[in-house]
């Protein structure tokens, strides 16, 4: 499995906490059965998650070389999951933040429970200047659990969508629940991945694709949580 979407550059934002706490997670990541994974701290301008690109790439080195010594085979990447700002393009050129492994996708994170004016053109700008936009965790979001027309209105736009394992065992409240089963039952995700910022138990995977075998059949479930991620990495 690829797993496109976690937060274990340790010390920048609200994940791992030390490079000890990175390596405990990575281990059990592997013992789920992920043989590769991109770190996605979080970037939200002018707050304190501003950890850039150069300082991100410095931890990623000394995390690959931990690892190395401990015998972990898993294959890291760099990415951001970037808040949505009007400034994206910017902070990409001065290289801020990063796409997902210096490829053409872009992981996005909206508001959880505010609104963010015009969310819908600047996403698609950035899909016009060649940027393959991924929205995280659609289902969490206050405003599309009210109002499931509007995830539709970016997908039907071609914005791509990364659904959290979290959110069908119910980790984020029964909002996201209910709201990441409709779009299973839609088949509107394109990935699956852990969003994981703390250790927890390594079968939580397997207990997410339970549900998961509800609406796909295993060739779908190999897509959404492996396939489609390898052509971001390859």
């Amino acid at each position: 499995m690829i797993d496109i979407h976690s937060h274990l550059i340790y010390g920048v934002d609200d994940g791992s906490r030390s490079l000890e706490e990175s390596i405990n997670i990575i281990r059990m990541m592997r013992e789920a059965g992920v043989t590769d994974m991109i770190l996605t701290p979080h970037y939200i301008n002018e707050s304190k998650y501003v950890s850039n690109k150069k300082n991100n790439t410095k931890i990623l080195t000394t995390l690959k070389k931990e690892l190395k010594k401990e015998n972990i085979n898993m294959n890291l990447y760099l990415g951001n999951e970037i808040y949505i700002d009007r400034n994206i393009e910017e902070l990409l050129n001065n290289k801020e933040v990063t796409t997902l492994d210096k490829s053409k996708y872009l992981l996005v994170e909206l508001p959880m429970s505010g609104q963010f004016n015009g969310y819908q053109d600047l996403l698609h700008s950035l899909k016009c200047k060649g940027y393959k936009v991924i929205l995280a965790h659609p289902e969490r979001y206050l405003s599309f659990q009210r109002d499931f027309k509007k995830i539709k209105e970016l997908y039907e736009m071609g914005i791509i969508l990364q659904s959290n394992y979290g959110s069908i065992l119910g980790d984020y409240g029964f909002g996201a629940k209910r709201c990441v089963k409709k779009l299973m039952k839609e088949n509107m995700i394109t990935f699956f991945s852990s969003d994981i910022h703390r250790i927890r138990r390594s079968n939580f995977i397997e207990r997410a694709k339970k549900t998961m075998r509800k609406y796909y059949n295993e060739s779908e479930i190999d897509n959404l949580v492996c396939n489609n991620a390898y052509k971001i990495i390859k």
